[in-house]
């Protein structure tokens, strides 16, 4: 006989796993037609048991839980009674449940229907595998609720994710739910309720003392399309997925124009091409090993590189070991690439190891390697950067704006605040002014003397910085 149990996560799991080959079976003390049944291989799994009209008791299954919550069982158990109570047959109620589709069905519809389409596809089949496929997949839409989003986004939120994160996988979450509405596919979209989270708007680019290192890095990337890719990237401030995909249809070098026909904002845009982006152009025009259209070619169905970030890591790599080697040789060490310092056995000649290698043997003359390293550098900040050093050169924010192809202008607004030279040049300007009336000549942090003006109505006399507080003071 069934056992009554008020249905609580924490009661369901911990109930006993029954003996095997053996099963038991709990009434919701809230929704009684609601059961769940738990198995001798620890399944445990949400029905609804109905009589219909005098006839034979009807089960209807609805899912397992926890894949399914507690209180996605008791809405759906209480939509199917409002179906039978209609009149309608539970043989029909299950034939609909079970054919409607889990967001893992939803999403591979939005692929194929739309998502294929868009530039940042294989972004958003990133994002679905590591943030949307486990607490959403293999549940039904319909029982998908809003607070069940909140939850799962604010569970990405605790694991350290920034809050431009959560928001992207937000979005994911929204228009695949609102093509499914579109579609007939869903009837309503749970994530509309939910709040975005508070975006802080990026602001790293490289430094005028990190581009040289960055340079010398990047030269010695062995691999000619990815030293190509990052260096067209940083002198056109394209974005990453319209530079991969670059092709030499769309280029005129003879007039230094990229046409780009389709961009994220879903605006086409004429790209200016620099003397330097021509040359890099031609360049790799004259050493292309095959005639296809693609400037950075690849092995994929694509046809072009799909994803450097391998080969983002190694310049950085690449970096570090040479700011190594040089911390090693002026300590009077000796760098060995091939023998680890600890355990003396020989390793491959890799970057990986050689960098290895390198951190150990500075470990072992205690040498101080914090901040060695150029951290906090993404691809995308490459675009980051040119638009950096535009503002820094006084180029103004239509400007810096059309050139990155910025729908709006509250993105180029970032550039406003990254050349500081405008700012110390308005604050010294003030403080000049301000010293001035007050009759100050200068000031000297050392001792803390002002120096006034003997034409000012201080007079001619020097009084120390400290004699005015304690003659402000009135003692001593």
């Amino acid at each position: 006989m069934a056992e009554k149990l008020n249905f609580t996560k924490a009661a369901i799991e911990a109930l006993p796993i029954p003996t095997s080959g053996q099963r038991a079976e709990y009434i919701d003390t809230k929704q009684p037609s609601l059961r769940l049944r738990v198995t001798s291989s620890s399944v445990k799994s949400f029905c609804v048991l109905k009589r219909i009209r005098g006839a034979r008791m009807e089960r209807i299954t609805l899912g397992r839980h926890p894949e399914m919550t507690i209180e996605q069982a008791r809405k759906k158990t209480a939509e199917l009674l409002g179906k039978i109570a209609e009149g309608n047959n539970p043989a029909d109620a299950r034939r609909a449940l079970k054919a409607e589709l889990t967001f893992a069905d939803l999403f591979v519809e939005y692929g194929e229907r739309h998502g294929q389409k868009k530039l940042a596809w294989r972004d958003d089949q990133q994002r679905y595998r590591d943030y949307l496929e486990k607490p959403l997949g293999c549940l039904k839409v319909g029982t998908i609720t809003s607070p069940m989003i909140s939850r799962m986004l604010s569970d990405i939120e605790r694991t350290g994710k920034s809050g431009a994160t959560v928001n992207q996988v937000r979005a994911l979450a929204s228009v695949v739910f609102s093509k499914g509405v579109e579609w007939g596919l869903a009837s309503n979209n749970p994530v509309r309720n939910v709040k975005t989270r508070k975006k802080i708007s990026r602001d790293r680019f490289l430094q005028a003392h990190e581009l040289p290192r960055f340079f010398q890095a990047l030269a010695e990337e062995p691999n000619a399309i990815i030293r190509g890719f990052f260096l067209l990237s940083l002198l056109t401030g394209a974005r990453r997925a319209n530079v991969l995909s670059m092709r030499w249809p769309d280029l005129n070098l003879d007039e230094g124009i990229w046409r780009i026909s389709r961009t994220k904002n879903g605006d086409p845009q004429n790209l200016t091409l620099t003397a330097e982006a021509v040359a890099l152009l031609t360049q790799l025009k004259n050493e292309a090993d095959t005639g296809g259209d693609y400037v950075f070619p690849g092995e994929g169905k694509t046809g072009h590189l799909v994803e450097p970030k391998k080969g983002w890591q190694r310049i950085f790599d690449r970096d570090e070991l040479t700011q190594l080697r040089t911390m090693i040789r002026d300590a009077g060490g000796i760098y060995d690439p091939l023998i680890y310092a600890r355990t003396g056995e020989r390793a491959a000649e890799s970057l990986d190891s050689a960098l290895e290698c390198a951190r150990l043997q500075a470990k072992e003359l205690k040498l101080n390697i914090d901040g060695v390293r150029i951290k906090d550098v993404r691809i995308h900040d490459l675009r980051r950067t040119i638009g950096s050093w535009q503002a820094k050169t006084g180029a103004s924010l239509a400007i810096i704006g059309k050139s990155l192809n910025h729908k709006s202008q509250q993105a180029t607004a970032i550039y406003a605040r990254l050349d500081l030279d405008p700012v110390r040049a308005s604050l010294e300007k003030a403080t000049s002014a301000m010293l001035g009336a007050a009759g100050i000549t200068s000031l000297t942090p050392e001792s803390a003397r002002l120096q006034p003006d003997p034409k000012s109505p201080l007079g001619s006399c020097q009084r120390t910085g400290q004699q005015l507080i304690k003659d402000r003071n009135g003692h001593e």
